[in-house]
Order: C-alpha cells, then structure tokens, then sequence
C-alpha cells in the first residue's frame, strides 16, 4: 500500500487510477484528479501532509 500524496487516501499500487515517476520515486494516486494536482506542482505535495480528501470525492 502507498498513501496519495494528495489527499492521504491509502492505494494499493496495484489497483491505483494512475501513477506517477519523480525525481526517481513512484507515486500513486485514487483518481486522475490528484495525479493532475501532483504533476502540477509536485515540489507542494513531496514531503508534505496530505490534505486528506479535501477537494475530491471517492
């Protein structure tokens, strides 16, 4: 299991809606909206909390 770097959603990498390489690490979202969010601007979402499912619905 890996943790979306956005909003903290617990994914399994298997079963994750999308994923994405960084600086030589694989993240791995719950829905296209957070890897969208992540590739943005993923320097704001590295290192720190996850907003924990503030802007999008599961």
């Amino acid at each position: 299991m890996s943790v979306d770097p956005v909003c903290g959603m617990n994914v399994d990498e298997e079963k994750a809606a999308a994923k994405s390489e960084y600086k030589g690490e694989t993240y791995y979202f719950c829905a296209r909206g957070c890897k969208v969010a992540f590739d943005k601007d993923p320097e704001k979402y590295v290192g720190q909390k996850p907003e924990h499912h503030r802007d999008h619905k599961h």
